[in-house]
Formats: C-alpha cells, sequence, structure tokens
C-alpha cells in the first residue's frame, strides 16, 4: 500500500507517494502551469531495481480536478494494476492552521470549513491547498486525507513569544499574532537530530535553521518550539529570496507615501522584489557567491547581509534557550553552501559554536557532523525531507482515528 504527499499550488501539484510499511520514497512527481495547453508532468517512479525512471509529459490541463485526474492516471499506468486501490492515505500540507489546529487533522467537512475561515491568514497559499483537498476528496472518497500544517509545530511557543506589542483587540477579533511556518521541516530535522545524537528529542535544546529561497530558524526546547523567526505570514524575520525579512514597519508607510504607490502593490514589492533578489538583483545564492568572488560588490554585501541576519537569530535563540545541544542547519542553502555556514558561524566561538572547516567543506551527503572537538555545541547539516515526515504524520493520525473506531 501507498502513502500520497501532496503540496497544492495555485498552478502546480507537487507529490511524493510512500511505501506504508517502510515509509522509503516510490515515485515523485510535479504538475506545472496548471490552466494552460502546455501543462507539463515529470513523474519519477523507482524501479524494482533500485533506479529512478523518468516520464515527462504535455498536455493541456484545465484545473485542478484534471491535474489530480492525469497524476493517478500516469501513476497506475506506471505500476502494474491500480494505484487507487493501493492507497492508504492522503497527507495535505497546508500552510497555515492558525491557532485551530496544534496537530495534524483528519480531514472532515468540519476540518475543511475550519481550515477555509483561515484563508485571510494565508491568502496566497490555504486557497489552493483547499483546492487540494477538495479534488482529492472527490477522487478518492474513501481514502482517509489528513492535513498537516507548518504552523502546527510553533502552536507550542509561549504567548510571551508569539504575541505581538499591539492592542490586545487584535489579536482577540483578528488572530494577529505569531504563527510562524517551515514547522514541518524543523520537526523533520530536530527528529534527525535526536536519533544521530542517540539522545531523546525531549532532552534536547537545539537551533535549527531552515535556509533555502524561504528561510526561518526555531529555538527548539526539550524538543518543542518555543520561538521561531516567521510571523503572522512567511514575511518576518530572515532575510530570503525575494522577502525582505524584519523591517521597521514603518517603512511601509513611508515608502506609500513617497511613492504614492498603493500598499497592495507595496505588499507584493516585499514578498516577491525585495530579499536577496532586492539588494542585488539575484536570489539564487549559487549565483550570488559565485559574483561576489568575481568582486560584484552589491552580491557581496547580499552574502554578507543574509548571513550576519542568520548569525543574529542564533544568538537571540541561544539566549532564548540558554543551553543548546546543536545547531542544525537544513534547506536548499544550509545543506549546500560551506561558505554560507562558514560565515554565519563565523565569531561564535564565545558560544561554544567553531567549525571544522575541512568537515564543512566535505562533499555533501547525508546527516554530517561540522564541528571542532572542542566545539561546546554540535553543528549538524541534516538533509530535511518534509515530504517524509508529512507521511509519517498521515500514517500515525490515520492509524489512531481506526484504533479508536475498533
Amino acid at each position: 500500500m501507498r502513502v500520497i504527499v501532496v503540496n497544492s499550488g495555485s498552478s502546480s501539484i507537487k507529490y511524493e507517494t510512500f511505501d506504508l510499511a517502510t515509509l522509503s520514497a516510490a515515485s515523485k512527481g510535479l504538475l506545472e502551469r496548471i490552466g494552460t495547453q502546455d501543462s507539463r508532468l515529470k513523474h519519477r517512479r523507482l524501479d524494482p531495481s533500485g533506479k529512478w525512471e523518468e516520464i515527462n509529459e504535455t498536455r493541456p490541463i484545465s484545473d485542478h480536478r484534471e491535474g489530480f485526474s492525469f497524476i493517478l492516471e500516469v501513476s497506475a499506468r506506471s505500476r502494474s494494476g491500480s494505484e487507487m486501490a493501493e492507497i492508504f492515505g492522503v497527507g495535505h500540507r497546508v500552510v497555515h492552521g492558525g491557532e485551530k489546529f496544534r496537530e495534524p487533522a483528519i480531514i472532515d467537512d468540519a476540518a475543511l470549513g475550519a481550515i477555509e475561515e483561515l484563508i485571510p491568514l494565508a491568502p496566497l497559499h490555504n486557497p489552493a491547498n483547499v483546492t487540494g483537498i477538495k479534488v482529492m476528496r472527490d477522487l478518492l472518497p474513501r481514502v482517509p486525507q489528513v492535513a498537516v500544517f507548518d504552523t502546527a509545530f510553533h502552536q507550542t511557543m509561549p504567548p510571551r513569544a508569539f504575541h505581538y506589542a499591539l492592542p490586545a483587540e487584535f489579536y482577540r477579533s483578528f488572530g494577529v499574532r505569531r504563527y510562524g511556518f517551515h514547522g514541518t521541516s524543523h520537526q523533520y530535522v530536530a527528529g534527525a537530530a535526536a536519533r544521530h545524537l542517540g539522545r531523546p528529542l525531549a532532552k534536547l535544546n537545539l537551533i535549527t535553521l531552515h535556509l533555502g529561497n524561504g528561510a526561518s530558524a526555531a529555538a527548539v526546547e526539550k524538543g518543542k518550539s518555543i520561538d521561531t523567526s516567521m510571523g503572522l505570514t512567511p514575511l518576518e524575520g530572515l532575510i530570503m529570496g525575494t522577502r525582505s525579512g524584519d523591517i521597521d514597519p514603518a517603512v511601509h508607510f513611508y515608502l506609500q507615501r513617497k511613492t504614492g504607490r498603493p500598499f497592495g502593490e507595496i505588499e507584493d514589492i516585499l514578498n516577491k522584489e525585495s530579499g536577496l533578489k532586492g539588494i542585488c538583483g539575484m536570489n539564487d545564492m549559487r549565483e550570488i557567491q559565485k559574483r561576489a568572488r568575481e568582486g560584484d560588490g552589491r552580491a557581496e554585501l547580499a552574502f554578507e547581509m543574509f548571513c550576519y541576519r542568520v548569525k543574529k537569530y542564533i544568538g537571540a535563540y541561544y539566549a532564548a534557550l540558554g543551553t543548546v545541544d546543536a545547531t542544525v542547519f537544513t534547506g536548499g542553502i544550509g545543506e549546500n553552501s560551506a561558505l554560507v555556514r562558514s560565515r554565519t558561524c563565523e565569531g561564535l566561538s564565545g558560544l561554544g559554536i567553531t567549525l571544522d572547516e575541512n568537515a564543512n567543506s566535505a562533499a555533501a551527503g547525508g546527516i554530517r557532523e561540522i564541528q571542532t572537538e572542542e566545539s561546546r555545541v554540535k553543528v549538524l547539516v541534516i538533509p530535511t525531507n518534509e515530504e517524509h515526515e508529512i507521511a509519517r504524520q498521515t500514517v500515525e493520525v490515520i492509524g489512531k482515528a481506526k484504533g479508536q473506531k475498533q
């Protein structure tokens, strides 16, 4: 049997299937450009010899319903028998769970309604997530479906960490508070760190750094998130590929007065034209590092600002935790850029964080320790696997639900 993990975007569907018994990946794919005449599906399947086979198809796909039907058709065609008859459950990535969802949930009509009510908190993401849920429930009506929320892991933050210093009415009436995101990734690498270190997660203090085009930091105390860098939306916190991260809130109003641009346009600029892209015109860290080596001053500034912001959060979260057992780098940049890791940890020996540059520069792959023998704090590089974490939580939730019914 298989578990399907779905990440439904506004014009794309990313998916992965896992073997139920081992939770090892069996197939994965991405359907892009939904709503056009040249929608593209890249479907990869693990054959019996352990090699990945790839199927690429292009056809007109008008909407998500047609898209999911196309994916299931190709999946079944690439296997013997019917894939639909082998599905144990479907796990959906849902960006925002607000305060309604502190953990993954079986999707029934009530849960779906609650997710729809949260759309104002994530207008760019939750609508697409809801669409994927509705379509898969229609296509697979007898298959249990689970929502796994990016925000759920951070629902353990104490009030002192999640409240903004705003009139209390804004929180009571509109839910204005810090929620945090990338929770599935932070939770996955925290668990992986505990297994690697051979210690119970409930006895570890960690600083986890998810660094990619979207980036966030989390303070994990005894397995629970007590603070994280993203806030009401994913705009707060670290500098990202196209997002500004932390800025003076008055910048919005100043820009509106100076430029005459509407606030909606300024919001788009902060989300889509800022961050690394705003500083140097590029949001790919590999290209930025290359250009910085060639003497591009704007690229060098972007690189330095990115690392400096991460370093500041490490210091802040060290203070919040009191003691730290390990700092974990993950995400596309965190896993692959030795220079980002090196520059971020530079000067942190006073906190007990020192890198072994040879280990740091070694070829990537799997979980690695990159600290020196003298370092009091372990420094780990752990490849994230959000889809695996969603699959694990989906199996766990369905198993509990079935147990309650017996």
